[in-house]
C-alpha cells in the first residue's frame, strides 16, 4: 500500500472534525492498510486519517500496553466511555515534528468503536496505550497535543509552531521517500 504524506502542523485538516465512517468496505480497508504503512515508515505509534488528509473516523495503534503487550489495532468511529486516574508525560506528534511537551491526561481509558470490518471492540487500556488512544481520538476531534499545553510553554513553542506551518520542518527530518520505508 502507499506511504502517503504526513500533514504538518498549519494544514486545515488538521482543525476539522472528522466524519463518522459509515461504509466498512475495501476502501475503508484500504485507508486502514495506508494508515498502517505511513505509520510505519514514519516510525509513529499511531497515526489518525486527518493526519494523512482523510477526514474520516478512523486511526492505527502500533504500542505497547501497561503488561508490555504489543497492542497493533485499526479503531473505526472511536469514543471513550470512561476516564480514570491522572498521568502527565511527554507527547509528540508526527505532525508537529520537532516539537515535544508534558500532557496530562487520564490514566485509564475504555475505548469502544469498530473494526475496519465494522466488528465491535472495546478495549481497556492504560499506560501508553491510553496516551496512544487520546492522541490520537483528539487528532479526530481536531485538536493537537500542543493545544494541551501550558500557556506559557505554547507561548514558548510560538515561533517553532509558526515556522511548521510556513512549511520548514526542522532539520534533520525528512518524510520517507516512496519506496524506502523507515527513512527519514
Amino acid at each position: 500500500m502507499p506511504i502517503r504524506p504526513v500533514r504538518i502542523y498549519g494544514d486545515p485538516v488538521l482543525r476539522r472534525k472528522a466524519l463518522p465512517v459509515e461504509a466498512f468496505d475495501d476502501a475503508l480497508r484500504s485507508l486502514v492498510a495506508d494508515l498502517y504503512d505511513t505509520m510505519a515508515a514514519y516510525e509513529g505509534v499511531g497515526l489518525a486519517g486527518n493526519q494523512i488528509g482523510v477526514a474520516q473516523r478512523v486511526f492505527v495503534l502500533d504500542v505497547k500496553d501497561d503488561d508490555e503487550q504489543h497492542v497493533r489495532v485499526a479503531v473505526v468511529n472511536p469514543r471513550i466511555t470512561a476516564r480514570s486516574g491522572k498521568d502527565e508525560n511527554e507527547e509528540g506528534c508526527l505532525s508537529i515534528p520537532g516539537i515535544w511537551g508534558e500532557v496530562a491526561r487520564p490514566a485509564r481509558v475504555t475505548l469502544v468503536g469498530q473494526d475496519e470490518h465494522g466488528a465491535p471492540l472495546q478495549i481497556e487500556a492504560g499506560g501508553m496505550l491510553a496516551r496512544a488512544i487520546q492522541h490520537e481520538l483528539d487528532h479526530l476531534d481536531g485538536v493537537l497535543f500542543v493545544d494541551k499545553l501550558s500557556a506559557l510553554k505554547r507561548q514558548f513553542l510560538k515561533r517553532s509552531l509558526e515556522a511548521l506551518a510556513r512549511g520548514e520542518v526542522p532539520e534533520g527530518y525528512h518524510p520517507p521517500e516512496a519506496g524506502h520505508e523507515g527513512a527519514r
